[in-house]
């Protein structure tokens, strides 16, 4: 940076223009640290520093995902199967009738 020789006369205004300076970087500067907080963006680099972390995370991460897939879809599809089951016990005329065939051409295809 660039020292500016200070005359007596223009002392004052220069210190002004130097404080909202100081006031604005340090605003700034406040924004960015949150904004790194908020994303974490320090434990993400302290991970892809060390390769070894960085994988095994991202490994048990994918295994996490596929279990939580896998018992979801179960739940889900014991849920359909059970409503299914409940909807020809009322014996709805259409509803009913539909539902059968498509049991019946499950079994036929087995």
């Amino acid at each position: 940076m660039k020292k500016i020789k200070l005359d007596k006369k223009t002392n004052g205004k220069y210190k002004i223009i130097y404080r909202n300076l100081e006031k604005k970087i340090l605003i700034q500067l406040d924004r960015l640290n949150y904004i790194l907080n908020r994303n974490k963006v320090l434990d993400l680099i302290e991970i892809t520093g060390n390769t070894k972390k960085f994988l095994i995370r991202n490994f048990l991460s994918g295994i996490i995902k596929g279990i939580g897939v896998g018992i979801g879809f179960s739940v889900i599809t014991a849920l359909i199967i059970y409503l299914l089951q409940k909807i020809i016990k009322l014996n709805i005329p259409v509803i009913s009738k539909y539902i059968a065939d498509i049991v019946e051409i499950v079994q036929k295809s087995k």
